[in-house]
């Protein structure tokens, strides 16, 4: 201990450095917890600034005492890698550890302690914590909009279709493999259109007519975000190709087309093709509301799409598209074989993100009359019977979202690591 460096850690001194760095993270953890938890102030007999700055110097103290360059202990470096580099992601770190602790208490006892979830009226809730009774009263509605109760059961039907059927790819043999994309992006989508207009339109087989404008909540989220992120794909694509082709008619247009739709706000688009698009139509034809908003959907996210593809395009060495030429490859046999599935697989992040935003854009059709999980939710909230539960809606919708992005993120990560290789 008598070489002990206070000021700069050293590999030398790893232990002593490492010992006292740990207790004083401790104990400033351990001070903002029983603080927060069970509302007791370790450090009370100081004066307040003192009590109050104190485990944040203790905390900073100690983790700049871990903060050893190649430790040679891998969590360690790790840590220092990702959280510790310098003071300021320190204070950060504890910042936003201190925060999490505060926060745990009051937002714990809200949802759960001081909830309820019991009755059927709003008198059921008379505590101060969230009114779960509402969301239990209101969730067919969020879960299938104005849909009839009695036919709820053709939604559920169709849904398990279309989920068992999108895990073909799993079950097939290495013989059929090659086929799964010719699956995936045309008889599928087919599969789902039929689906989704004979089950839940219905209006054949002998079942009842549901109207579009009937359809809501959750399941219409999901039936606008599948059919946006079907069509949006392969449009963006080719439009990817087309701004870096060099025939100028095709160029020009893919670069007007991205250009225009990048450059219009979403909501905007939705109100064209829900109240302007219907003028320039003939008067004997009609085109569903909710057909008009997936192709407005699908085409301004295309834009996106496309430019996320190019970029992946453009990181491509250009000794790839000789190699495939000098094999007698077309200009179609090596984009598909050879370039595209490089490409695609650079920008894996930038189309899962894209994605996700389509996702937590589909919340806008309610200007437009449809009204998806948040719609319903700012119904729900205006009801006379069910005043003041506003934020349980949000909390509720917002669960949902992050269930639905997270195993997006998480699956386009899983593609990442799979189609992974060295550069």
């Amino acid at each position: 201990m008598k070489n002990f460096n206070f000021i700069n850690p050293t590999k030398e001194n790893l232990i002593p450095n490492l010992y006292i760095g740990i207790f004083l993270v401790a104990i400033s953890l351990i001070d903002v917890f029983i603080n927060s938890f069970l509302k007791v102030n370790l450090t009370s007999f100081l004066p307040l600034v003192l009590s109050v700055f104190l485990p944040f110097v203790f905390g900073m103290i100690g983790l700049h005492l871990i903060r050893i360059e190649y430790s040679g202990i891998k969590k360690l470096d790790n840590l220092n890698k990702n959280i510790n580099t310098n003071n300021f992601n320190a204070a950060l770190t504890l910042i936003i550890l201190f925060i999490i602790i505060k926060a745990i208490p009051p937002v714990f006892s809200w949802m759960i302690l001081d909830a309820n979830i019991s009755g059927d009226t709003k008198d059921a809730c008379t505590g101060s914590g969230a009114c779960w009774t509402y969301i239990k009263i209101w969730l067919k509605r969020f879960m299938y909009g104005m849909y009839p109760n009695e036919q709820i059961w053709r939604v559920n039907l169709a849904f398990i279709f279309l989920i068992a059927l999108a895990f073909v790819g799993y079950f097939t043999t290495s013989k059929f493999k090659k086929f799964l994309t010719l699956y995936y992006v045309v008889i599928y989508p087919i599969i789902a259109f039929f689906l989704i207009y004979y089950l839940i339109s219905g209006g054949a087989l002998g079942l009842e007519w549901v109207e579009t404008g009937a359809w809501g909540g959750l399941s219409l989220t999901f039936i606008v975000s599948f059919f946006s992120l079907i069509f949006c794909f392969p449009l963006g694509m080719a439009l990817a190709l087309g701004r870096r082709t060099e025939l100028p008619i095709v160029k020009y247009v893919s670069v007007g087309f991205i250009e225009f739709w990048r450059g219009v706000p979403l909501i905007t688009v939705l109100f064209m093709s829900s109240v302007m698009f219907p003028m320039f139509l003939p008067q004997d034809f009609f085109m569903d509301k909710l057909v008009r908003v997936i192709i407005a959907i699908s085409l301004f996210e295309a834009a996106y799409v496309a430019e996320v593809i190019r970029g992946g395009l453009q990181a491509l060495p250009r000794g790839q598209y000789d190699a495939s030429k000098s094999l007698g490859m077309g200009y179609w046999k090596m984009h598909i074989f050879v370039i595209l599935p490089q490409a695609l697989k650079l920008v894996i992040p930038g189309i899962a993100n894209t994605f996700l935003a389509l996702v937590k854009d589909t919340p806008l059709i309610f200007v437009v009359g449809l009204a998806e999980i948040v719609g319903m939710l700012q119904m729900a909230k205006t009801n006379p019977k069910w005043l003041g539960f506003a934020m349980e809606g949000y909390v509720f919708s917002a669960i949902i979202f992050f269930i639905i992005c997270y195993a997006m993120s998480k699956y386009s990560y899983n593609l990442e690591l799979k189609y992974k290789t060295d550069r």
